[in-house]
């Protein structure tokens, strides 16, 4: 049996939550070595999941037992973290999104390349069951072609997730988090959306704003709080997204398909989290698994991929390249709302 110790750079809420609990649950793994900025929270971390810390990153990057190591860090920096685990010879698992632009996306995909590791980007949705039963659904051509679609991803806001839980959070800061609610939830919507239609979205248009969040200065956030855009995929199924960080009093994390025959719902009830409406009426739900969110975390399955990958010699469930699409949809949608323009993504 081969055993993995990895080590996580970063040890804000995304570790602590998901990284953290998952690689310890994962029977593959031996050992997880933390790095964060603030010493202390590293500490905290290796604490509750019996791992152990380094006072330098270079300290992961320089172990020869870590075979994998999770960049959990803050958006700007996932080009450096994630290239220079990659070019020290470690499998990476890097959190969404890959980057803030094509060119520092690209050379995270060059340094894959170089070095021959394996690089997931952490994009959670597609491993949920409702979204899995869905595919199959779609597979199946149980309702048809899918011809229109409408989704949604959004919650209170990042201040409320945050390791801070205050307004001074990285993900209103323009220069860290870069591509505001749309990096951030959008992102994860686009990359189901191509997973499940098999399908690359070509066109698209958007209205965004920074609506109602302030940061801890009082002032108006410097990215968006909201997204709302209309899609074109290359085979032309037409649909909408929307993006929010103002959704206060419940988490909304729906998608609709309209299909020849019928309309599939997902998350849009609690007690069914798929529902099948046929044309003629009939209705087959789905009782599978609570929708994972902020309040409720549930393992993603993410780590249990990336570790399988590693194990199983396996492609990654998302590559690089997969995300580098969702990357460029998601900033397509932020030029066709700063433009006023269609954007085409040929």
């Amino acid at each position: 049996m081969i055993y993995v110790k990895v080590g996580i750079i970063g040890c804000g809420s995304i570790a602590r939550y998901r990284h953290g609990p998952e690689y310890a649950a994962n029977p593959y793994v031996k050992q997880i070595v933390f790095y964060d900025r603030n010493p202390e929270r590293a500490e905290k971390l290796a604490e509750m999941f019996k791992g152990s810390t380094v006072a330098r990153v270079e300290d992961l990057y320089e172990d020869p037992e870590i075979l994998a190591i999770s960049d959990c860090s803050s958006n700007e920096s996932h080009h450096i973290f994630s290239t220079r685990a990659l070019l020290s010879g470690k499998h990476v698992l890097c959190e969404k999104p890959i980057a803030l632009t094509v060119e520092d996306a690209e050379k995270i995909l060059e340094a894959e390349k170089k070095s021959g590791k394996k690089l997931m980007i952490g994009h959670n949705q597609r491993f949920t069951k409702a979204h899995l039963q869905v595919k199959e659904i779609i597979k199946n051509n149980e309702l048809g072609e899918v011809l229109t679609f409408k989704t949604t991803f959004g919650h209170e806001g990042p201040e409320n997730w945050g390791v801070t839980k205050s307004k001074a959070t990285w993900f209103f800061q323009k220069e860290r988090s870069g591509l505001g609610v749309a990096g951030d939830l959008g992102i994860h919507k686009v990359d189901l959306l191509q997973f499940l239609l098999e399908d690359e979205i070509a066109e698209v248009s958007a209205f965004e704003g920074a609506l109602d969040k302030l940061d801890d200065q009082g002032n108006p956030i410097g990215v968006c709080d909201n997204l709302v855009s209309i899609l074109r995929t290359k085979s032309g199924r037409i649909g909408t997204a929307s993006f929010s960080w103002t959704y206060y009093g419940e988490e909304d994390n729906s998608t609709v398909l309209y299909c020849e025959r019928g309309i599939v719902k997902v998350y849009h009830r609690p007690d069914f989290q798929v529902e099948l409406v046929r044309a003629d009426g009939g209705r087959v739900l789905y009782e599978l698994e609570k929708m994972q969110t902020n309040v409720e975390q549930t393992s993603t399955g993410v780590i249990d991929a990336f570790i399988r990958s590693i194990v199983m010699d396996e492609v990654p469930a998302v590559t690089g390249l997969e995300a580098l699409s969702s990357l460029k949809v998601v900033l397509a949608m932020l030029e066709a709302a700063e433009s006023g323009r269609v954007v085409s993504l040929s």
